[in-house]
């Protein structure tokens, strides 16, 4: 089975379970705080990864990851998917389990990155404008990334609008080279 396969597999199961249960949203927004947790902690990643450390001391570190603030359903999803060698595999399940979610509200994920918290009216002002740019009606997150540095990194599905300082570094050194 691909892989892409497999994560879709994984996510319509969750979604399945969370539509169950009654409760999306919430499950997306755990499911995101927990995605956001592994993709800024490589000291995370790897011991949820690590085949050698026993399956009993990773339910610990999602144990105090968790620290009572997710649903039942969300710590027995993560242990699950822990438990079946996949942890390398959490963000891409909840990225997909995310996006069908907002699919069954008819509309798409817009993923915003910043180096520093945005207030709601600038979310408000760039959601529009993502909605504007790709025509599609949209919900937001918000995920703050310290190694954006400064601007913005957007994306809804697989288009990427990058307004980043590190971007545009790049693209005034591009052309330096091109004249220089």
């Amino acid at each position: 089975m691909a892989a892409t396969d497999r994560i879709g597999g994984y996510a319509s199961a969750l979604f399945d379970l969370a539509t169950a249960e009654g409760d999306n949203e919430r499950t997306e927004r755990e499911l995101h705080t927990i995605a956001q947790a592994l993709s800024n902690s490589d000291e995370l990643r790897e011991a949820l990864n690590n085949p050698g450390l026993p399956f009993d001391r990773k339910q610990a570190i999602i144990g105090d990851l968790l620290g009572g603030k997710a649903s039942d359903l969300v710590r027995g999803l993560v242990s699950f998917i822990i438990g079946q060698g996949r942890g390398a595999d959490l963000g891409a399940i909840v990225e997909n389990f995310i996006a069908q979610s907002a699919a069954s509200r008819s509309k798409a994920v817009a993923e915003i990155r910043s180096a520093i918290p945005l207030d709601q009216a600038t979310v408000d002002r760039l959601a529009r404008a993502l909605s504007s740019a790709t025509g599609k009606d949209l919900e937001v997150t918000v995920v703050v990334d310290p190694d954006v540095i400064g601007g913005i990194i957007a994306k809804v599905g697989d288009v990427v609008f990058d307004g980043s300082v590190a971007r545009r570094l790049s693209s005034v050194r591009q052309a330096l080279k091109k004249t220089g």
